[in-house]
Protein backbone atom coordinates (compact mmCIF):
# COMPACT_ATOMS: atom_id res chain seq x y z
CA UNK A 1 0.00 0.00 0.00
CA UNK A 2 1.38 3.72 -0.97
CA UNK A 3 2.75 5.14 2.31
CA UNK A 4 2.92 8.85 0.47
CA UNK A 5 -0.24 10.51 -1.32
CA UNK A 6 0.84 13.70 -3.25
CA UNK A 7 -1.84 16.19 -3.67
CA UNK A 8 -3.31 16.66 -6.54
CA UNK A 9 -3.86 19.91 -8.75
CA UNK A 10 -7.43 20.72 -10.01
CA UNK A 11 -8.68 18.96 -12.93
CA UNK A 12 -7.15 20.71 -16.58
CA UNK A 13 -8.91 20.04 -19.87
CA UNK A 14 -6.16 19.74 -22.71
CA UNK A 15 -7.08 19.08 -26.42
CA UNK A 16 -4.55 17.63 -29.34
CA UNK A 17 -5.02 17.55 -32.68
CA UNK A 18 -4.86 13.94 -35.04
CA UNK A 19 -2.81 13.88 -38.56
CA UNK A 20 -6.33 14.75 -40.19
CA UNK A 21 -7.06 18.10 -38.33
CA UNK A 22 -9.61 16.43 -35.49
CA UNK A 23 -9.87 17.94 -31.97
CA UNK A 24 -9.55 15.50 -29.43
CA UNK A 25 -10.55 16.48 -25.56
CA UNK A 26 -9.15 15.38 -22.58
CA UNK A 27 -9.10 16.29 -18.57
CA UNK A 28 -5.32 15.90 -17.02
CA UNK A 29 -4.54 15.37 -13.45
CA UNK A 30 -1.20 16.60 -12.39
CA UNK A 31 0.22 16.16 -8.82
CA UNK A 32 0.85 18.70 -7.13
CA UNK A 33 4.95 18.00 -6.70
CA UNK A 34 7.73 18.54 -8.13
CA UNK A 35 8.12 16.44 -11.34
CA UNK A 36 8.67 14.95 -13.74
CA UNK A 37 6.40 12.41 -14.14
CA UNK A 38 5.44 9.35 -16.36
CA UNK A 39 1.55 9.70 -17.94
CA UNK A 40 -1.38 7.18 -17.14
CA UNK A 41 -3.56 7.54 -20.05
CA UNK A 42 -6.87 5.85 -20.66
CA UNK A 43 -9.08 6.56 -23.47
CA UNK A 44 -13.22 6.20 -23.51
CA UNK A 45 -16.80 6.71 -25.48
CA UNK A 46 -18.37 7.29 -22.27
CA UNK A 47 -17.60 10.31 -21.56
CA UNK A 48 -14.56 11.45 -19.90
CA UNK A 49 -15.91 12.49 -16.17
CA UNK A 50 -16.66 9.05 -15.99
CA UNK A 51 -13.44 7.92 -16.05
CA UNK A 52 -14.24 4.11 -15.81
CA UNK A 53 -14.88 4.83 -12.06
CA UNK A 54 -17.35 1.84 -12.47
CA UNK A 55 -13.98 -0.51 -11.75
CA UNK A 56 -11.45 2.06 -11.04
CA UNK A 57 -10.31 4.45 -8.85
CA UNK A 58 -11.12 8.50 -9.17
CA UNK A 59 -7.89 9.31 -11.36
CA UNK A 60 -7.06 12.01 -9.00
CA UNK A 61 -6.39 8.73 -7.05
CA UNK A 62 -3.84 7.34 -9.66
CA UNK A 63 -2.61 11.45 -9.64
CA UNK A 64 -1.27 10.98 -6.21
CA UNK A 65 0.11 8.40 -6.53
CA UNK A 66 2.52 10.17 -8.80
CA UNK A 67 1.37 10.03 -12.11
CA UNK A 68 -0.16 12.57 -14.91
CA UNK A 69 -3.35 10.92 -15.42
CA UNK A 70 -5.24 11.67 -19.15
CA UNK A 71 -8.93 10.97 -19.72
CA UNK A 72 -9.48 11.41 -23.04
CA UNK A 73 -12.79 11.31 -24.94
CA UNK A 74 -12.69 9.21 -28.31
CA UNK A 75 -13.32 10.73 -31.45
CA UNK A 76 -16.65 11.82 -31.65
CA UNK A 77 -17.43 11.59 -28.40
CA UNK A 78 -18.02 13.40 -25.55
CA UNK A 79 -16.57 16.66 -26.54
CA UNK A 80 -13.95 15.58 -29.12
CA UNK A 81 -14.39 16.62 -32.56
CA UNK A 82 -15.08 13.70 -35.75
CA UNK A 83 -17.72 11.10 -36.45
CA UNK A 84 -17.95 8.33 -33.68
CA UNK A 85 -17.24 4.92 -35.73
CA UNK A 86 -16.80 1.23 -33.84
CA UNK A 87 -13.02 1.49 -33.55
CA UNK A 88 -12.73 2.70 -36.53
CA UNK A 89 -9.81 5.44 -36.04
CA UNK A 90 -8.44 3.86 -32.50
CA UNK A 91 -5.13 2.88 -34.30
CA UNK A 92 -4.45 6.28 -35.35
CA UNK A 93 -5.96 8.40 -32.75
CA UNK A 94 -4.16 6.41 -30.00
CA UNK A 95 -0.60 6.63 -31.64
CA UNK A 96 -1.26 10.45 -31.64
CA UNK A 97 -2.95 10.39 -28.41
CA UNK A 98 0.41 9.17 -26.79
CA UNK A 99 3.06 10.64 -28.54
CA UNK A 100 1.20 13.58 -27.46
CA UNK A 101 0.78 12.58 -23.84
CA UNK A 102 4.43 11.66 -23.77
CA UNK A 103 5.47 15.39 -24.62
CA UNK A 104 2.97 17.13 -21.80
CA UNK A 105 4.01 19.61 -19.79
CA UNK A 106 5.85 18.08 -16.66
CA UNK A 107 5.44 14.24 -18.65
CA UNK A 108 9.13 12.11 -18.50
CA UNK A 109 7.85 10.93 -21.64
CA UNK A 110 6.87 7.51 -20.25
CA UNK A 111 3.32 6.58 -20.85
CA UNK A 112 1.23 3.55 -19.86
CA UNK A 113 -2.42 2.70 -20.70
CA UNK A 114 -5.45 1.51 -18.44
CA UNK A 115 -8.91 0.50 -18.82
CA UNK A 116 -11.60 -2.36 -19.08
CA UNK A 117 -13.91 -3.49 -21.88
CA UNK A 118 -14.03 -0.66 -25.16
CA UNK A 119 -10.86 1.04 -22.93
CA UNK A 120 -8.79 -1.88 -22.65
CA UNK A 121 -9.19 -2.62 -26.69
CA UNK A 122 -8.21 1.10 -27.51
CA UNK A 123 -4.80 -0.05 -25.56
CA UNK A 124 -4.25 -2.70 -28.22
CA UNK A 125 -5.56 -0.77 -31.50
CA UNK A 126 -2.88 1.98 -30.00
CA UNK A 127 -0.14 -0.48 -29.16
CA UNK A 128 -0.78 -1.96 -32.84
CA UNK A 129 0.89 1.34 -34.18
CA UNK A 130 3.96 0.94 -31.86
CA UNK A 131 4.02 4.46 -30.30
CA UNK A 132 7.75 5.14 -28.77
CA UNK A 133 6.35 7.02 -25.94
CA UNK A 134 4.46 3.92 -24.83
CA UNK A 135 5.85 1.41 -21.96
CA UNK A 136 3.57 -0.70 -20.45
CA UNK A 137 -0.28 -1.68 -20.63
CA UNK A 138 -3.22 -2.81 -18.31
CA UNK A 139 -6.15 -3.89 -20.39
CA UNK A 140 -9.14 -5.51 -18.98
CA UNK A 141 -12.05 -7.16 -20.02
CA UNK A 142 -11.18 -7.20 -23.45
CA UNK A 143 -12.77 -9.39 -26.39
CA UNK A 144 -9.63 -9.56 -28.62
CA UNK A 145 -11.44 -11.32 -31.09
CA UNK A 146 -14.96 -9.08 -31.72
CA UNK A 147 -16.22 -12.21 -33.41
CA UNK A 148 -15.16 -14.52 -31.23
CA UNK A 149 -14.84 -12.99 -27.44
CA UNK A 150 -17.35 -10.12 -28.01
CA UNK A 151 -20.25 -10.43 -30.78
CA UNK A 152 -21.13 -14.64 -30.92
CA UNK A 153 -19.82 -17.03 -28.80
CA UNK A 154 -19.47 -20.29 -30.90
CA UNK A 155 -21.90 -19.09 -33.85
CA UNK A 156 -24.69 -18.04 -31.27
CA UNK A 157 -25.35 -14.00 -31.19
CA UNK A 158 -25.17 -12.57 -27.64
CA UNK A 159 -28.44 -10.73 -27.62
CA UNK A 160 -28.52 -9.24 -24.50
CA UNK A 161 -25.34 -7.53 -23.90
CA UNK A 162 -24.54 -6.75 -27.51
CA UNK A 163 -28.24 -4.90 -28.59
CA UNK A 164 -27.83 -3.26 -24.88
CA UNK A 165 -24.40 -1.77 -25.46
CA UNK A 166 -25.73 -0.83 -29.25
CA UNK A 167 -28.98 1.08 -27.80
CA UNK A 168 -26.54 2.77 -25.29
CA UNK A 169 -24.03 4.38 -27.57
CA UNK A 170 -26.86 5.33 -30.57
CA UNK A 171 -28.29 7.16 -27.71
CA UNK A 172 -25.58 8.65 -26.88
CA UNK A 173 -24.96 10.00 -30.31
CA UNK A 174 -28.55 11.14 -30.12
CA UNK A 175 -27.59 13.17 -27.16
CA UNK A 176 -24.59 15.29 -28.80
CA UNK A 177 -26.61 15.98 -31.76
CA UNK A 178 -29.16 17.27 -29.04
CA UNK A 179 -31.78 15.53 -30.79
CA UNK A 180 -33.85 14.87 -27.82
CA UNK A 181 -36.79 12.45 -29.19
CA UNK A 182 -34.46 9.88 -30.62
CA UNK A 183 -32.19 10.10 -27.69
CA UNK A 184 -35.50 9.56 -25.02
CA UNK A 185 -36.86 6.39 -27.44
CA UNK A 186 -33.76 4.54 -27.13
CA UNK A 187 -32.90 5.64 -23.25
CA UNK A 188 -36.62 3.75 -22.81
CA UNK A 189 -35.42 0.78 -25.18
CA UNK A 190 -32.12 0.69 -23.25
CA UNK A 191 -34.04 0.38 -19.91
CA UNK A 192 -36.58 -2.21 -21.13
CA UNK A 193 -34.57 -3.90 -24.05
CA UNK A 194 -36.75 -3.82 -27.03
CA UNK A 195 -37.17 -7.84 -27.52
CA UNK A 196 -40.67 -8.87 -28.28
CA UNK A 197 -40.72 -7.29 -32.24
CA UNK A 198 -41.00 -8.94 -35.20
CA UNK A 199 -37.53 -9.67 -35.34
CA UNK A 200 -36.13 -10.04 -31.80
CA UNK A 201 -32.45 -9.21 -32.59
CA UNK A 202 -33.08 -6.25 -35.06
CA UNK A 203 -36.02 -3.95 -33.14
CA UNK A 204 -37.31 -1.47 -34.80
CA UNK A 205 -36.19 1.35 -32.87
CA UNK A 206 -32.46 1.00 -33.64
CA UNK A 207 -33.67 0.69 -37.96
CA UNK A 208 -35.37 3.72 -37.18
CA UNK A 209 -33.27 5.78 -35.22
CA UNK A 210 -29.65 4.63 -35.38
CA UNK A 211 -29.19 3.49 -39.21
CA UNK A 212 -25.21 4.09 -38.92
CA UNK A 213 -24.78 1.65 -35.20
CA UNK A 214 -22.43 -1.04 -35.52
CA UNK A 215 -25.03 -3.56 -35.02
CA UNK A 216 -26.74 -3.23 -38.41
CA UNK A 217 -22.92 -5.23 -39.58
CA UNK A 218 -22.59 -7.43 -36.67
CA UNK A 219 -26.43 -8.91 -37.73
CA UNK A 220 -25.41 -8.97 -41.16
CA UNK A 221 -22.09 -10.94 -40.56
CA UNK A 222 -23.05 -14.05 -38.56
CA UNK A 223 -19.83 -16.06 -39.46
CA UNK A 224 -16.03 -14.96 -38.85
CA UNK A 225 -16.08 -13.40 -42.13
CA UNK A 226 -13.46 -10.28 -43.63
CA UNK A 227 -15.60 -7.92 -41.74
CA UNK A 228 -14.82 -9.14 -38.19
CA UNK A 229 -10.64 -9.95 -39.51
CA UNK A 230 -10.28 -6.56 -40.23
CA UNK A 231 -11.73 -5.54 -36.57
CA UNK A 232 -9.13 -7.12 -34.63
CA UNK A 233 -6.09 -5.50 -33.15
CA UNK A 234 -2.81 -6.78 -34.75
CA UNK A 235 -0.26 -7.38 -32.84
CA UNK A 236 1.83 -9.46 -34.65
CA UNK A 237 4.98 -7.19 -34.06
CA UNK A 238 4.27 -5.63 -30.42
CA UNK A 239 5.94 -6.36 -27.76
CA UNK A 240 5.14 -4.50 -24.30
CA UNK A 241 4.69 -5.53 -20.73
CA UNK A 242 0.86 -6.12 -19.93
CA UNK A 243 -1.23 -6.56 -16.99
CA UNK A 244 -4.34 -8.76 -17.98
CA UNK A 245 -7.44 -8.71 -15.94
CA UNK A 246 -10.60 -10.74 -16.24
CA UNK A 247 -13.54 -11.76 -14.63
CA UNK A 248 -15.13 -15.47 -14.40
CA UNK A 249 -18.53 -14.06 -15.13
CA UNK A 250 -17.33 -11.51 -17.57
CA UNK A 251 -18.42 -12.04 -21.22
CA UNK A 252 -15.15 -11.29 -22.61
CA UNK A 253 -13.10 -13.42 -20.61
CA UNK A 254 -12.09 -15.75 -23.53
CA UNK A 255 -10.25 -12.23 -24.99
CA UNK A 256 -8.21 -11.77 -22.55
CA UNK A 257 -7.53 -15.43 -22.64
CA UNK A 258 -6.70 -15.31 -25.99
CA UNK A 259 -4.86 -12.25 -25.25
CA UNK A 260 -2.73 -13.25 -22.83
CA UNK A 261 -1.50 -16.94 -24.47
CA UNK A 262 -0.42 -14.94 -27.37
CA UNK A 263 1.58 -12.37 -25.69
CA UNK A 264 3.20 -15.03 -23.23
CA UNK A 265 4.12 -16.99 -26.35
CA UNK A 266 6.34 -14.20 -27.80
CA UNK A 267 6.74 -11.54 -25.50
CA UNK A 268 10.65 -10.90 -23.70
CA UNK A 269 8.62 -8.77 -21.09
CA UNK A 270 6.36 -10.20 -18.74
CA UNK A 271 2.50 -10.95 -18.82
CA UNK A 272 0.62 -11.27 -15.77
CA UNK A 273 -3.07 -12.40 -15.75
CA UNK A 274 -5.40 -11.99 -12.65
CA UNK A 275 -8.92 -13.26 -13.00
CA UNK A 276 -11.68 -12.29 -10.04
CA UNK A 277 -14.78 -13.91 -9.56
CA UNK A 278 -16.43 -10.66 -11.23
CA UNK A 279 -18.48 -9.68 -13.79
CA UNK A 280 -18.01 -6.73 -16.32
CA UNK A 281 -19.50 -4.14 -13.61
CA UNK A 282 -18.83 -4.21 -10.81
CA UNK A 283 -15.38 -6.20 -9.65
CA UNK A 284 -16.83 -6.65 -5.80
CA UNK A 285 -16.94 -9.56 -3.42
CA UNK A 286 -20.75 -10.43 -4.13
CA UNK A 287 -21.50 -10.93 -7.64
CA UNK A 288 -25.07 -12.16 -8.39
CA UNK A 289 -25.90 -13.79 -5.13
CA UNK A 290 -22.86 -15.09 -4.11
CA UNK A 291 -20.62 -13.64 -1.23
CA UNK A 292 -17.29 -14.90 -2.23
CA UNK A 293 -15.44 -13.10 0.72
CA UNK A 294 -13.18 -10.28 1.37
CA UNK A 295 -10.26 -11.44 -0.87
CA UNK A 296 -12.39 -11.05 -4.14
CA UNK A 297 -12.55 -6.78 -3.29
CA UNK A 298 -11.03 -5.22 -6.03
CA UNK A 299 -7.18 -5.76 -5.75
CA UNK A 300 -6.50 -3.97 -9.21
CA UNK A 301 -6.01 -0.23 -8.47
CA UNK A 302 -2.84 -1.15 -6.17
CA UNK A 303 -1.70 -3.65 -8.24
CA UNK A 304 -1.88 -1.33 -11.31
CA UNK A 305 0.24 1.47 -9.49
CA UNK A 306 3.03 -1.65 -8.64
CA UNK A 307 3.12 -2.55 -12.22
CA UNK A 308 3.18 1.21 -13.67
CA UNK A 309 5.80 2.09 -10.48
CA UNK A 310 7.87 -0.99 -11.91
CA UNK A 311 7.60 -0.35 -15.65
CA UNK A 312 7.43 3.47 -16.07
CA UNK A 313 9.24 4.66 -12.88
CA UNK A 314 12.01 2.26 -12.69
CA UNK A 315 10.85 1.77 -9.09
CA UNK A 316 11.37 -2.41 -9.65
CA UNK A 317 8.93 -4.47 -7.78
CA UNK A 318 11.23 -7.74 -7.83
CA UNK A 319 8.48 -9.48 -5.42
CA UNK A 320 5.70 -8.67 -7.93
CA UNK A 321 7.39 -9.54 -11.39
CA UNK A 322 9.36 -12.60 -10.41
CA UNK A 323 5.63 -13.95 -9.09
CA UNK A 324 3.88 -16.69 -11.07
CA UNK A 325 1.94 -15.01 -13.98
CA UNK A 326 -1.08 -16.53 -13.35
CA UNK A 327 -3.66 -15.75 -10.61
CA UNK A 328 -6.76 -17.05 -10.42
CA UNK A 329 -9.48 -16.80 -7.57
CA UNK A 330 -10.97 -19.88 -6.81
CA UNK A 331 -14.65 -20.11 -5.92
CA UNK A 332 -16.11 -22.12 -3.36
CA UNK A 333 -12.27 -21.78 -0.97
CA UNK A 334 -12.51 -17.99 -1.87
CA UNK A 335 -8.43 -17.75 -2.17
CA UNK A 336 -6.17 -16.59 -4.68
CA UNK A 337 -4.14 -19.13 -6.17
CA UNK A 338 -1.26 -18.70 -8.27
CA UNK A 339 0.34 -21.14 -11.17
CA UNK A 340 3.08 -20.83 -13.61
CA UNK A 341 1.36 -21.32 -16.66
CA UNK A 342 -2.73 -22.14 -17.68
CA UNK A 343 -3.78 -24.81 -15.50
CA UNK A 344 -5.43 -27.89 -17.31
CA UNK A 345 -2.65 -30.40 -18.75
CA UNK A 346 -4.43 -33.03 -16.10
CA UNK A 347 -8.41 -33.75 -16.71
CA UNK A 348 -10.74 -35.96 -14.75
CA UNK A 349 -13.67 -37.53 -17.37
CA UNK A 350 -17.46 -38.18 -16.42
CA UNK A 351 -20.21 -39.77 -18.27
CA UNK A 352 -24.01 -38.75 -18.66
CA UNK A 353 -26.16 -41.58 -17.36
CA UNK A 354 -30.03 -41.80 -17.01
CA UNK A 355 -33.02 -43.49 -17.23
CA UNK A 356 -34.48 -41.75 -19.67
CA UNK A 357 -35.76 -39.12 -17.27
CA UNK A 358 -33.52 -36.45 -16.97
CA UNK A 359 -35.39 -34.07 -17.91
CA UNK A 360 -38.62 -34.99 -15.42
CA UNK A 361 -36.83 -36.09 -12.75
CA UNK A 362 -33.58 -34.06 -11.37
CA UNK A 363 -32.81 -37.52 -9.40
CA UNK A 364 -32.42 -39.89 -12.04
CA UNK A 365 -29.49 -37.96 -14.68
CA UNK A 366 -26.26 -38.86 -13.20
CA UNK A 367 -22.25 -37.76 -13.39
CA UNK A 368 -20.27 -40.72 -13.09
CA UNK A 369 -16.28 -41.08 -13.99
CA UNK A 370 -15.47 -42.57 -16.73
CA UNK A 371 -14.09 -45.92 -16.15
CA UNK A 372 -16.10 -46.88 -13.45
CA UNK A 373 -18.63 -49.36 -13.15
CA UNK A 374 -21.08 -47.24 -12.67
CA UNK A 375 -20.04 -45.42 -16.49
CA UNK A 376 -20.67 -48.56 -18.25
CA UNK A 377 -22.25 -47.66 -22.07
CA UNK A 378 -25.87 -47.55 -22.41
CA UNK A 379 -28.15 -47.16 -25.77
CA UNK A 380 -30.67 -44.97 -23.55
CA UNK A 381 -31.07 -41.26 -24.75
CA UNK A 382 -32.69 -38.39 -23.13
CA UNK A 383 -35.10 -35.82 -25.09
CA UNK A 384 -35.78 -32.50 -23.97
CA UNK A 385 -38.68 -30.65 -26.11
CA UNK A 386 -38.01 -26.58 -26.76
CA UNK A 387 -40.96 -24.62 -27.30
CA UNK A 388 -39.57 -20.78 -28.25
CA UNK A 389 -42.58 -19.68 -26.29
CA UNK A 390 -41.86 -20.49 -23.36
CA UNK A 391 -37.66 -20.76 -23.98
CA UNK A 392 -35.28 -21.32 -21.55
CA UNK A 393 -34.60 -18.58 -19.16
CA UNK A 394 -30.87 -16.70 -18.65
CA UNK A 395 -29.93 -16.31 -15.35
CA UNK A 396 -26.49 -15.09 -14.53
CA UNK A 397 -23.84 -16.79 -15.91
CA UNK A 398 -21.11 -14.50 -17.54
CA UNK A 399 -23.78 -13.14 -20.82
CA UNK A 400 -26.91 -12.33 -18.73
CA UNK A 401 -27.91 -8.82 -17.34
CA UNK A 402 -27.73 -9.64 -14.08
CA UNK A 403 -24.68 -11.18 -14.58
CA UNK A 404 -22.89 -13.83 -12.04
CA UNK A 405 -23.75 -16.84 -9.77
CA UNK A 406 -27.24 -17.71 -8.75
CA UNK A 407 -29.64 -19.84 -6.85
CA UNK A 408 -31.13 -22.01 -9.87
CA UNK A 409 -32.76 -25.31 -8.66
CA UNK A 410 -36.28 -23.88 -9.25
CA UNK A 411 -34.70 -23.35 -12.95
CA UNK A 412 -33.37 -26.80 -12.81
CA UNK A 413 -36.76 -28.36 -12.41
CA UNK A 414 -38.45 -27.48 -15.99
CA UNK A 415 -39.05 -30.13 -17.91
CA UNK A 416 -36.92 -28.73 -21.08
CA UNK A 417 -33.64 -28.78 -18.86
CA UNK A 418 -31.69 -32.25 -18.95
CA UNK A 419 -29.80 -32.65 -15.65
CA UNK A 420 -26.76 -34.71 -14.51
CA UNK A 421 -25.45 -35.07 -11.16
CA UNK A 422 -22.75 -36.30 -9.20
CA UNK A 423 -23.22 -38.37 -6.33
CA UNK A 424 -21.97 -36.22 -3.02
CA UNK A 425 -18.52 -35.69 -3.10
CA UNK A 426 -15.90 -37.67 -0.36
CA UNK A 427 -13.61 -35.65 -0.87
CA UNK A 428 -12.99 -32.15 -2.13
CA UNK A 429 -13.31 -31.24 -6.27
CA UNK A 430 -10.37 -28.78 -7.39
CA UNK A 431 -11.33 -27.40 -11.15
CA UNK A 432 -9.10 -24.72 -12.95
CA UNK A 433 -8.95 -24.04 -16.66
CA UNK A 434 -11.32 -24.81 -19.61
CA UNK A 435 -14.08 -26.99 -19.36
CA UNK A 436 -15.53 -29.05 -22.06
CA UNK A 437 -18.81 -31.23 -22.64
CA UNK A 438 -18.86 -33.91 -25.54
CA UNK A 439 -22.08 -34.59 -26.66
CA UNK A 440 -23.36 -37.32 -29.05
CA UNK A 441 -26.82 -35.39 -30.58
CA UNK A 442 -29.72 -34.71 -32.57
CA UNK A 443 -32.32 -32.88 -33.33
CA UNK A 444 -35.46 -33.09 -35.75
CA UNK A 445 -34.69 -29.08 -36.93
CA UNK A 446 -32.18 -27.58 -39.75
CA UNK A 447 -30.31 -25.39 -36.79
CA UNK A 448 -31.18 -26.04 -33.10
CA UNK A 449 -29.30 -24.40 -29.86
CA UNK A 450 -26.91 -26.08 -26.77
CA UNK A 451 -26.72 -24.31 -23.19
CA UNK A 452 -24.60 -26.18 -20.87
CA UNK A 453 -23.95 -24.85 -17.13
CA UNK A 454 -22.29 -26.17 -14.37
CA UNK A 455 -22.88 -25.52 -10.66
CA UNK A 456 -22.20 -26.81 -7.37
CA UNK A 457 -25.16 -28.22 -5.49
CA UNK A 458 -25.38 -27.62 -1.67
CA UNK A 459 -26.26 -30.71 1.24
CA UNK A 460 -29.62 -28.66 1.52
CA UNK A 461 -30.07 -28.59 -2.19
CA UNK A 462 -29.24 -25.00 -3.03
CA UNK A 463 -27.49 -24.95 -6.61
CA UNK A 464 -25.79 -22.02 -7.49
CA UNK A 465 -23.99 -22.11 -11.29
CA UNK A 466 -20.07 -21.79 -11.38
CA UNK A 467 -19.74 -21.57 -15.53
CA UNK A 468 -21.44 -22.04 -18.57
CA UNK A 469 -21.49 -22.18 -22.70
CA UNK A 470 -23.62 -21.85 -25.81
CA UNK A 471 -23.49 -22.92 -28.99
CA UNK A 472 -25.43 -22.73 -32.19
CA UNK A 473 -25.85 -26.09 -34.55
CA UNK A 474 -26.70 -26.97 -37.86
CA UNK A 475 -27.40 -30.43 -39.31
CA UNK A 476 -30.85 -32.56 -38.30
CA UNK A 477 -28.20 -35.98 -38.59
CA UNK A 478 -26.89 -37.20 -35.29
CA UNK A 479 -23.51 -35.80 -34.51
CA UNK A 480 -20.82 -35.27 -31.90
CA UNK A 481 -20.06 -32.02 -30.99
CA UNK A 482 -17.84 -29.98 -28.38
CA UNK A 483 -18.93 -27.29 -26.81
CA UNK A 484 -16.05 -25.27 -24.37
CA UNK A 485 -17.79 -23.68 -21.10
CA UNK A 486 -16.12 -20.68 -19.79
CA UNK A 487 -13.08 -20.99 -18.53
CA UNK A 488 -13.61 -20.84 -14.69
CA UNK A 489 -11.64 -21.69 -11.09
CA UNK A 490 -14.04 -23.73 -8.42
CA UNK A 491 -12.98 -26.13 -5.49
CA UNK A 492 -16.26 -28.14 -4.52
CA UNK A 493 -15.94 -29.23 -0.56
CA UNK A 494 -16.73 -32.72 0.52
CA UNK A 495 -20.56 -33.54 0.67
CA UNK A 496 -21.60 -30.72 -1.98
CA UNK A 497 -22.08 -32.14 -6.01
CA UNK A 498 -21.74 -30.93 -9.55
CA UNK A 499 -24.38 -30.96 -11.41
CA UNK A 500 -24.84 -30.43 -15.68
CA UNK A 501 -27.46 -28.74 -16.90
CA UNK A 502 -28.32 -28.88 -20.87
CA UNK A 503 -30.97 -27.22 -22.50
CA UNK A 504 -31.39 -25.56 -26.35
CA UNK A 505 -32.09 -22.18 -24.96
CA UNK A 506 -31.04 -19.25 -22.24
CA UNK A 507 -33.05 -15.78 -23.37
CA UNK A 508 -32.26 -13.55 -23.87
CA UNK A 509 -28.91 -13.44 -23.34
CA UNK A 510 -28.59 -15.32 -27.14
CA UNK A 511 -31.38 -15.25 -29.32
CA UNK A 512 -33.74 -18.14 -29.65
CA UNK A 513 -32.71 -19.97 -32.55
CA UNK A 514 -35.51 -20.62 -35.27
CA UNK A 515 -35.09 -24.67 -36.02
CA UNK A 516 -34.78 -22.86 -39.83
CA UNK A 517 -32.04 -22.45 -42.52
CA UNK A 518 -32.91 -18.56 -42.77
CA UNK A 519 -29.87 -17.17 -43.58
CA UNK A 520 -28.69 -15.20 -41.13
CA UNK A 521 -30.80 -16.98 -38.51
CA UNK A 522 -30.89 -13.89 -36.42
CA UNK A 523 -33.03 -12.09 -38.89
CA UNK A 524 -35.89 -14.90 -39.07
CA UNK A 525 -39.20 -13.58 -37.74
CA UNK A 526 -40.01 -14.58 -34.32
CA UNK A 527 -43.42 -15.98 -36.33
CA UNK A 528 -41.31 -18.88 -37.97
CA UNK A 529 -39.47 -20.11 -34.29
CA UNK A 530 -40.13 -23.77 -34.53
CA UNK A 531 -40.88 -26.37 -31.58
CA UNK A 532 -37.89 -28.23 -31.34
CA UNK A 533 -36.99 -31.78 -29.91
CA UNK A 534 -33.56 -32.65 -28.69
CA UNK A 535 -32.40 -36.17 -28.13
CA UNK A 536 -28.70 -36.41 -26.02
CA UNK A 537 -27.15 -40.12 -26.78
CA UNK A 538 -25.96 -41.76 -23.28
CA UNK A 539 -22.96 -43.53 -25.26
CA UNK A 540 -18.96 -43.28 -24.97
CA UNK A 541 -18.95 -40.22 -26.83
CA UNK A 542 -20.74 -38.12 -24.46
CA UNK A 543 -18.54 -37.66 -21.85
CA UNK A 544 -18.07 -34.01 -19.54
CA UNK A 545 -14.28 -33.48 -19.59
CA UNK A 546 -12.92 -30.95 -16.26
CA UNK A 547 -9.42 -29.87 -15.89
CA UNK A 548 -7.89 -30.43 -12.90
CA UNK A 549 -6.58 -27.32 -10.57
Amino acid sequence: MPSVFLPVKPKQMRSLQTRDGKRLDADVYYPDAEGPWPVLLMRQPYGRAISSTVVYAHPTWYAAQGYIVVIQDVRGRGTSEGDFHLFAHEVEDGYDTIQWAGQLPGSNGQVGMYGFSYQGMTQLYAAQAKPSALKALAPAMVGYDLYQDWAYENGALRLQAGLGWAIQLAAETARLKGDATVFNSLRTAFRNLPLNGPVTAYPEVLKQHAPDSFWHDWIAHPKNDDYWQTLKPDLTDVDLPMLHVGGWFDPYLTGDLRLFKEMASKSRYPQHFWVGPWSHIPWSRKVGEVDFGSEAMNPIDRLQIRWFDHWLKDKKDIELIDKPPIHLFEMGSNQWRLFEQWPGESSQTYRLKSSGLAAMREDDGALVLAGSQESAATTVADVLVHDPWRPVPSLGGHTSFPSGSFERSALDGRSDILTYTTALLETNLAVAGNVTITLNVQADASSYDLCAVLSVVYPDYRIFNLTQGYMRINGEQAQVVSLPLQPTCFRLMAGQALRLSLSAACFPAYTVNPGTRTYPLDTAPTMEQQIITLTVYQDRETLLTLPMG
